[in-house]
């Protein structure tokens, strides 16, 4: 079984950054492909991005291309999100996920996901 913790959320105003950390426990996280799905109220869960087990491919939404970025350092065992230029529309609570495959990620259906931790952008 693994668990996935995630840090680094909080309140940032239009235009600003944040960057969520993700570590496991009980496994390793070289074993998957990681990602993030966030949620905002009144709104589905969506994919946000994901990367392979290697870190050296990854998926990005529409959404936040060109001002998220996702990053795996298996040495240390955790997983990064550095997202700038945020907007308002950004917020939501931030998950990280994992899987053997990152086609699990993209789709919604990881094997294992945190609890989340709320992000919010003011104006």
């Amino acid at each position: 079984q693994v668990q996935l913790v995630e840090s680094g959320g909080g309140l940032v105003q239009a235009g600003g950054s944040l960057r969520l950390s993700c570590a496991p426990s009980g496994r390793t996280f070289s074993c998957y492909a990681v990602g993030w799905f966030r949620q905002a109220p009144g709104k589905e869960r969506e994919v946000v991005t994901a990367t392979i087990k290697s870190g050296s491919s990854s998926y990005y939404a529409d959404s936040v291309k060109g001002r998220f970025t996702i990053s795996k350092d298996n040495d240390k065992d955790a997983m990064y999100m550095q997202m700038d230029s945020l907007k308002r529309e950004d917020t939501a609570v931030y998950s990280c996920a994992a899987a053997q495959s990152l086609q699990s990620i993209v789709l919604l259906s990881p094997d294992y996901w945190g609890r989340g931790t709320q992000d919010t952008v003011s104006s």
